[in-house]
């Protein structure tokens, strides 16, 4: 499927359980603070007009109130390892609500996995 420009694979996905993450998707810290992507999509393939999210995406954390003993140890990214799905979108594989991730501090501290809440899409493959 090509769409914007951009490029979606799809190959070997039997078996693929989860929803695709969109730019719009809900990420917080285990703590409450919210992630955000921290580059910009190239948007090149989008579902209901947002941006698809892949491996290829970074992601701060802002307004994390987390304390270690008393002293403020904030999350400040979330890491994505992307599944083995077989999807991609201009190379990068795709990001689903059910993909691992994992919170860090700036000491790089693993602080837990993030909550993810996708937003229910529909996919047209023409």
């Amino acid at each position: 499927m090509t769409s914007n420009g951009g490029r979606i694979k799809l190959s070997g996905i039997s078996g693929v359980s989860g929803s695709l993450l969109g730019e719009d998707a809900v990420i917080s810290c285990p703590h409450g603070g919210r992630a955000v992507p921290a580059t910009t999509s190239n948007g090149s393939v989008h579902l209901n007009g947002v941006p698809v999210l892949t491996g290829a995406h970074t992601f701060v954390v802002a307004g994390c109130p987390h304390t270690v003993d008393g002293v403020p140890s904030p999350c400040v990214a979330v890491r994505f390892t992307a599944d083995d799905t077989g999807i991609t979108v201009d190379g990068a594989p795709v990001l689903l609500d059910t993909s691992a991730a994992q919170c860090f501090s700036a000491a790089f501290v693993a602080q837990g996995p993030p909550f993810v809440q996708a937003t229910q899409r529909e996919v047209t493959i023409p």
